[in-house]
């Protein structure tokens, strides 16, 4: 009755199956998806129910900002009050700036020794205060957040008050080096990027329970429990389930040698070139090094490394137009000029130690012909 050869005539819906679909590539689709669904919330040690995939962690920063907050203000809520980490990355950041222009109050968080001053957090909250959205590790410094006795102040808060205040931890950054368990953190709502421990692009989680009201950013065809509409990529949810598994069995041992390579790469380096600042929080994490060159030009000298062979950058990528150099830096020493020439070096398990003795030897280098020729 049949042919033996499946001919797929449901392009419009796909190239490949789409997992809304009900013919068997579609349910081919939906088993990869789940399946990855799965394998990403034994990690995280949530329900599956619990992982919204999303296009990245900026879209899932969006909705869990965003979303949260508008869902309150649609339930009724006459007030909001919201506080985030100033040293965020930008999708963190701006939407809180966003939420200001819809008439919400924002505050940015106290940073004291490199963490945030839980005693000041303590006095910061108002009636209306819904929300704390911050890092786990800083893209930027390498500073690990304390997230957990963040958590704490506010579950003391809600044990005796009307508004649960809810914690957003975007841990994308964490997975290198930190455990990814949301107890870990002590998040409500976390968030995780393919993009930071894979070449992958374009798929991001954000983990939140069932019970936690969101608005969905815009509308569309009822994806991921309505509340991120589109078309799922099983494909891409695949490698990230994937990733996040090597990851976490490689962690303690990338972690050991990431340590030893950092304090063997400060050495090198302050010890041969004059004038360096090493930014670093209470806690750390070693595959990233932030750097302040004071009264020298660091873009110039990242032109200089690419030339040598090295890829590192000033900042974030996301605001490598700013002129005001590193919001990040800002906002944890308090010093503009060293905000202001600053280089990131970050690494993997790739990147082998005399790699890193090798690109030591080129930023000395480099360093002493811009000394040179500013002495001219």
């Amino acid at each position: 009755m049949f042919w033996n050869r499946r001919i797929y005539l449901d392009r419009a819906a796909g190239v490949a199956g789409n997992p809304s679909s009900p013919h068997e590539e579609g349910r081919h689709a939906k088993h990869l998806l789940e399946d990855a669904r799965t394998t990403i919330a034994r990690l995280v040690e949530v329900q599956p129910d619990d992982v919204l995939f999303t296009s990245g962690a900026t879209e899932a920063n969006a909705l869990a900002i965003l979303g949260s907050i508008r869902a309150l203000k649609k339930n009724g809520a006459t007030s909001s009050h919201a506080l985030y980490l100033p040293s965020a990355h930008a999708s963190i950041v701006e939407n809180m700036h966003l939420l200001r222009e819809e008439g919400v109050t924002i505050d940015a968080l106290p940073i004291r020794d490199g963490r945030v001053d839980v005693q000041s957090l303590a006095n910061m909250f108002q009636d209306g205060t819904a929300l704390v959205s911050m890092e786990a590790v800083c893209g930027e410094t390498g500073v690990v957040w304390n997230t957990r006795e963040v958590a704490q102040v506010l579950a003391a808060h809600n044990a005796t008050s009307k508004q649960r205040i809810l914690l957003h931890v975007d841990a994308s950054q964490a997975p290198l080096t930190e455990k990814i368990t949301r107890s870990h953190f002590g998040a409500d709502l976390l968030t995780f990027d393919v993009s930071k421990i894979s070449e992958a692009r374009g798929i991001g989680v954000l983990i939140v329970h069932r019970t936690i009201p969101l608005m969905p950013l815009y509308r569309g065809g009822g994806q991921e429990r309505g509340l991120r509409h589109g078309t799922e990529a099983p494909a891409l949810a695949t490698q990230f389930a994937q990733a996040l598994t090597s990851m976490t069995e490689s962690r303690d041992t990338f972690l050991a040698a990431a340590q030893s390579e950092r304090t063997q790469l400060i050495a090198d380096i302050t010890t041969h070139i004059p004038t360096v600042f090493v930014q670093e929080g209470h806690t750390q994490a070693p595959h990233i090094l932030n750097l302040s060159f004071p009264g020298r030009d660091t873009d110039y000298l990242v032109a200089l490394l690419n030339e040598a062979g090295f890829a590192v950058s000033t900042r974030s990528a996301c605001e490598t137009d700013s002129e005001d150099g590193s919001r990040a830096v800002l906002a944890l020493t308090g010093d503009p000029e060293r905000a202001r020439a600053t280089l990131r070096i970050s690494w993997d398990a790739q990147v082998r130690a005399r790699e890193l003795r090798r690109f030591a030897r080129a930023l000395i280098t480099a360093v002493a012909f811009i000394d040179k020729k500013s002495s001219r």
